[in-house]
């Protein structure tokens, strides 16, 4: 099997229950061709970069994907059906990285700088 990596973008006024609810059934997909779901990270509510259907921020969600290719054309094929999906972006890759991505450790690292600052005054 490949590893792949996707990112969602889903629209801005799904509540993050019903984004989740509509991942779940892509995931549900891929694991009906024998795939799994390595890792998960929910980037949460971001800004796009330009207008998208009248949308200005989209709910991002990170998967990494262990599976066969045909899961992936038959997840990308259901992605482009629904209307709840802005943009999708699938990549093959040669390993999945451990740590966390880019934008979580930028995340953890602005927490922790909020609860330094807390600290101080």
């Amino acid at each position: 099997m490949a590893l792949y990596e996707s990112v969602i973008i889903g629209r801005q006024d799904l509540t993050p229950g019903q984004f989740e609810t509509l991942l779940e059934k892509f995931i549900a997909v891929i694991q009906s061709f024998k795939g799994e779901i390595k890792k998960r990270e929910n980037w949460g509510i971001r800004n796009l970069a330009y207008k998208i259907n009248k949308n200005r921020k989209g709910h991002y969600m990170l998967l990494n994907i262990d599976g066969p290719p045909e899961a992936i054309q038959e997840y990308e094929r259901l992605m482009r059906l629904d209307e709840d999906i802005i943009r999708f972006l699938t990549i093959k890759i040669k390993f999945i990285e451990e740590k966390p991505s880019p934008l979580m450790v930028n995340k953890s690292d602005s927490s922790k700088n909020e609860t330094a600052k807390d600290e101080i005054s």
